[in-house]
């Protein structure tokens, strides 16, 4: 199978969750708004609706949008996941919660709409992201801590990226916080160190972060506790 990622040029977003899982499984696959005028391709699809918004993955015939449903078909076919329904369904549930998470993430920046621009809201910003780290990301640090010793899955290639962005958006606070997550440090490690994947990170494959996409650097956001 050759599959299609669907997802803007320039972020990793959501769409990076997909592609750490089509790389590190070797997957022969094209990132379609990459490749010349690949943006049509991906706006032909929304406005047929086929999909919300992007990401997207083409299977053959099949469009599957959502970044957890796409991670739920491909991590079988991967490798990625248990043959087990019930553990596979249980996999789903984790992804799903990093989905919130990630949102979470999104809304310490824009915590009253994407649309407006962060400056707009920059009181409510630093409102939000106070409370993030301070009862949030610790909460769901604990959650997945727990999760970090079970065997090898797409999820654990999604809480490498979480901790990742998290570094980005966060140092100071991650700095503090990684102390008390031993597993979750040690299992970025050992997926920083998976050898696919190592040689995506270190290609021009790897979009770097910015501040376009979900995690975002703001350092009076990265004050306090």
């Amino acid at each position: 199978m050759r599959y299609e990622l669907h997802y803007w040029p320039s972020i990793q977003g959501r769409g990076e969750f997909v592609r750490l899982a089509l790389e590190d499984a070797g997957a022969r696959y094209v990132d379609v708004a990459r490749k010349g005028k690949g943006m049509a391709a991906v706006e032909k699809l929304l406005s047929g609706n086929k999909a919300f918004a992007p990401p997207f993955l083409k299977a053959g015939r099949l469009v599957i949008a959502q970044t957890a449903n796409i991670l739920l078909y491909l991590g079988p076919r991967l490798g990625l996941a248990p043959k087990s329904e019930a553990q596979r369904l249980r996999l789903h549930g984790q992804q799903l919660t990093i989905a919130d998470w990630l949102a979470e993430v999104h809304d310490t920046h824009h915590p009253i709409a994407a649309s407006l621009y962060y400056e707009d809201q920059k009181a409510e910003s630093r409102r939000r992201a106070g409370i993030f780290r301070a009862e949030r990301l610790p909460k769901f640090m604990a959650y997945f801590e727990r999760a970090a010793e079970e065997k090898f899955s797409y999820v654990h290639l999604s809480l490498f990226q979480m901790i990742e962005g998290l570094r980005h958006a966060f140092p100071r606070r991650m700095a503090r916080l990684e102390k008390k997550y031993p597993g979750l440090v040690r299992l970025h490690d050992r997926v920083a160190r998976r050898p696919r994947l190592a040689a995506y990170l270190s290609s021009e494959r790897r979009i770097p972060f910015n501040q376009h996409g979900v995690f975002r650097r703001y350092p009076e956001l990265d004050e306090g506790r």
